[in-house]
C-alpha cells in the first residue's frame, strides 16, 4: 500500500461519512431520522485499519431496519475500498 497523506487519509474520513449518510437516507426519510452519529476511526501504520460506527436516532414513530446502522458503515468500508483502488 503506498503511502497515504494527512489530505488523503481527511478524503478518506469524509467518503466514509458521506457514503454511510447516503445509504441511510436511500433507505429511510430524513423526517424519520432525528440524529445520526458517525464516528471513523482510521489507524495507518503498516496498513490502514478502518473503524466506523453508525449510530441513529429514529422518530418514535418510525420502523427502521434494524440492521440499517451496519449496512451503511459497510458501505462506507466498500466506498473507501473504491478509492483506494482508484488512487
Amino acid at each position: 500500500m503506498k503511502k497515504l497523506s494527512d489530505q488523503e487519509l481527511d478524503e478518506i474520513s469524509e467518503i466514509a461519512v458521506k457514503s454511510a449518510e447516503s445509504f441511510i437516507y436511500s433507505r429511510v426519510s430524513k423526517k424519520e431520522v432525528i440524529d445520526i452519529d458517525i464516528k471513523v476511526e482510521l489507524d495507518y501504520d503498516e496498513g490502514l485499519d478502518v473503524d466506523i460506527q453508525v449510530e441513529i436516532q429514529f422518530d418514535p414513530l418510525s420502523t427502521p431496519d434494524e440492521g440499517i446502522a451496519e449496512d451503511a458503515a459497510d458501505c462506507a468500508i466498500t466506498e473507501i475500498d473504491i478509492y483506494l483502488a482508484d488512487n
